[in-house]
């Protein structure tokens, strides 16, 4: 069936018509001469091959798009709209990494995989827009959680561990930056790189790696990360900072890398909270 395409502007006049009118024809006729020109080509019984065969690859297309889908949603890619209602939650950020200041009145606690491509989308993308104007403000204080997903990240335990390595000296943040800038790069030796390029000492951040010296600390974290309801990464949970103790009351969590507007919203509603 031949169907004409909308046209965003209007039609005037016959002759406009007729010559709209006209050019339909001519389609129809050219689109009808190359089907059976097809045909006529390859034979009726292979063209029918032929159709059969595409419409099995039309199918096949349709059920890997689903199982990709699937894939993503595991991820915590595409949950964000379907998440179960949420029940607070007291997340441990004893220890833990942070940005901004230490009272700010809103607490953001991510749990992350360096190896995870969503992750590094929100750490381009989302994170420089909710540092700029809530963290250096003072506003927010954002607590970075590790939750390496070895089964399908398997560089990602041991780009935590380079974070912390590079951290005792002094370059946490630059290191962190780093490894979301080179996913596919994160070898042992890629790693080795990074550190000696930002002028670290290249045997203490070897020996560092190579005796797991922050395993522990990583394994804690995706400990306290599945306890608080963490299923893929990113995963967020923001609430008002406790004033003492090492954990803090969660009473909204996002999931996926969502766009800054999502943050912004559950960010201005806590700071609006009295």
């Amino acid at each position: 069936m031949i169907r004409a395409a909308h046209h965003p502007w209007p039609l005037r006049g016959s002759s406009m018509l007729k010559r709209r009118a006209l050019g339909l024809v001519i389609s129809a006729f050219l689109f009808l001469l190359s089907w059976e020109t097809a045909i006529a080509q390859v034979g009726r019984e292979e063209f029918e091959a032929l159709k059969a065969e595409t419409e099995r690859l039309r199918e096949a297309i349709k059920s890997q798009t689903e199982a990709l889908k699937q894939l993503l949603e595991r991820t915590g890619s595409l949950r964000a709209n379907r998440e179960p209602s949420f029940q607070e939650v007291l997340v441990n950020v004893d220890g833990a990494a942070f940005y901004g200041k230490s009272d700010a009145k809103v607490t953001i606690v991510e749990f992350s995989d360096y190896q995870c491509p969503f992750c590094a989308r929100y750490a381009h993308e989302t994170f420089p827009q909710i540092d700029r104007e809530y963290i250096q403000t003072g506003r927010v204080k954002y607590v970075f959680r590790d939750f390496p997903i070895e089964s399908i990240h398997p560089q990602a335990f041991k780009a935590h561990e380079a974070v912390y390595c590079a951290g005792d000296q002094g370059k946490r943040r630059e290191m962190h930056e780093q490894v979301f800038s080179n996913q596919r790069a994160i070898s042992s030796a890629n790693l080795t790189a990074y550190a000696q390029a930002m002028g670290l000492d290249r045997a203490g951040f070897e020996k560092c790696l190579a005796d797991g010296l922050h395993s522990v600390k990583i394994r804690r974290s995706l400990a306290e990360g599945q306890k608080s309801g963490v299923r893929g990464t990113p995963t967020f949970f923001v609430g008002l900072t406790e004033s003492d103790g090492p954990r803090t009351k969660a009473v909204r969590r996002i999931v996926g890398a969502q766009p800054y507007s999502v943050f912004k919203a559950a960010i201005e509603e806590f700071l609006s909270a009295r």
